[in-house]
C-alpha cells in the first residue's frame, strides 16, 4: 500500500512539473522556478542528514560552492566540457564529504554546529581569496551552459525541465533510501546514537556516509546553478546561505521529503513577498524559525497534515454525535 501511495504521489508530481513547464512562458517566473528546484535539491540533501540522521550542519553552503566553483574552474580555466566535469565534481564532493565527516561527526550538539560552521567559513574564505582561479570577490564569469549534442540547456524551458527532472530523480532515490534498512538505521541514529550502536549499527560510518551523500547533492545543485546562471560569486555560498538551507529544512519539516520542496519554495519566494525587509533578512529568518519551532515544531508539512487530521476527527465526532442524538430522539418517540 505504501509503495502504491509513493508511486501515485511521484506520478502526480511528474505530471504537475510537466504541466507547469508547458504553461509557464514568462522568463522571470521560469528563472524563479529553477532557483526553487535548485534550493529543493539543497534542502532535500540536508534533510537526509538533519531530519533523518539527526546531525546538524551549519556549513553545507561549502559543498554548494564546491560544486559551482569546481565545474566553473574546470570549464573556464581548463576548457573541460561541462559534462566531463560533472563526475569529477560529484566524486570529489563525496570523497571530501566522507573525509571531513568522519572527524567532524564525532562531535555532537553545539560542538557539531560550530565544527560545521567553521567548515563553511573556511570554504567561503577560499572562494573569496583564491582569486587566480575563483575570480575573488568579483566572482567567476563566462561559465558555459550545459550542452547535450545540439541541445543547449539554458535558463528557460530546457533549464526548468533539467532541474526539476533532477529533483524528481532524487525524490525517488531518497524515498527508496528512507524506506529501506538504511533509512531505518538513519532514523535509529537520529533518535539515539547509543541505542543505534547497541543494535549493531556502525554509527560513525553511517554518519559519514549520509554526510557524503548530502554533500554530493549540494555539489550537484551548485553544478546546475553555475551552468544555468553562467556567473558565480562568493556571496552566493556564504554563512547566510547555510542558514537559509537549515531554515528550509526546519520550515518544511524535518524527516520529510516533500517538506523539503515546501520549505525551499517558501524561503525562495519570501524575499519576493517582503521587499521592504530586504535589509533585515537574517532577522526575518530568525523570527520565522522561532515561530515555526514554537507553534509547528514538526514543520509546515506535518503541521498542516495534523491540522487536517484534527479537523477530520472533529467532523467525524460531530456527525457521530448528531447520529446518536437522532437515534435517541427516535427511541423516546417510540
Amino acid at each position: 500500500m505504501g509503495s502504491v501511495k509513493r508511486l501515485g504521489s511521484t506520478t502526480a508530481f511528474a505530471l504537475g512539473v510537466t504541466t507547469v513547464g508547458l504553461w509557464t512562458k514568462n522568463p522571470y517566473v521560469q528563472q524563479l522556478l529553477i532557483i526553487i528546484g535548485i534550493h529543493t535539491l539543497l534542502a532535500l540533501g540536508l534533510n537526509m542528514l538533519m531530519g533523518y540522521a539527526g546531525q546538524i550542519s551549519l556549513g553545507h553552503a561549502a559543498f554548494f560552492g564546491m560544486g559551482a566553483y569546481g565545474t566553473g574552474i574546470l570549464t573556464t580555466h581548463f576548457q573541460w566540457s561541462p559534462l566531463a566535469s560533472l563526475p569529477l565534481v560529484l566524486v570529489a564532493a563525496c570523497f571530501l564529504g566522507y573525509l571531513i565527516g568522519r572527524p567532524v561527526l564525532r562531535l555532537s550538539g553545539y560542538y557539531l554546529a560550530m565544527g560545521t560552521l567553521g567548515l563553511g567559513i573556511i570554504a567561503h574564505v577560499i572562494f573569496r581569496e583564491w582569486d587566480t582561479f575563483t575570480g575573488g570577490a568579483s566572482g567567476l564569469v563566462g561559465i558555459p551552459p550545459l550542452t547535450f549534442g545540439p541541445v543547449m540547456i539554458m535558463l528557460g524551458t530546457s533549464g526548468f525541465y533539467t532541474v526539476w527532472g533532477t529533483v524528481l530523480l532524487f525524490f525517488v532515490l531518497c524515498g527508496r533510501v528512507v524506506n529501506s534498512r538504511v533509512g531505518w538505521a538513519l532514523r535509529a541514529l537520529g533518535d539515539s546514537q547509543k541505542a543505534a550502536a547497541a543494535c549493531g549499527i556502525h554509527t560513525a560510518h553511517l554518519k559519514a556516509l549520509i554526510f557524503s551523500f548530502s554533500a554530493m547533492m549540494a555539489a550537484l545543485a551548485g553544478y546546475l546553478y553555475a551552468h544555468l546562471l553562467g556567473f558565480i560569486s562568493p556571496s552566493s555560498f556564504d554563512f547566510l546561505m547555510s542558514i537559509r538551507m537549515v531554515t528550509m529544512v526546519v520550515i518544511g519539516g524535518m524527516a520529510s521529503i516533500w517538506g523539503s520542496l515546501l520549505g525551499a519554495s517558501v524561503i525562495t519566494l519570501l524575499p519576493e513577498w517582503l521587499h521592504v525587509f530586504s535589509d533585515y533578512e537574517m532577522m526575518v529568518y530568525g523570527l520565522i524559525l522561532m515561530v515555526v519551532m514554537i507553534f509547528l515544531p514538526q514543520g509546515l508539512t506535518r503541521g498542516v497534515l495534523d491540522a487536517v487530521q484534527q479537523a477530520r476527527s472533529h467532523t467525524h465526532r460531530n456527525i457521530r454525535g448528531a447520529q446518536e442524538a437522532s437515534a435517541s430522539r427516535k427511541g423516546e418517540e417510540v
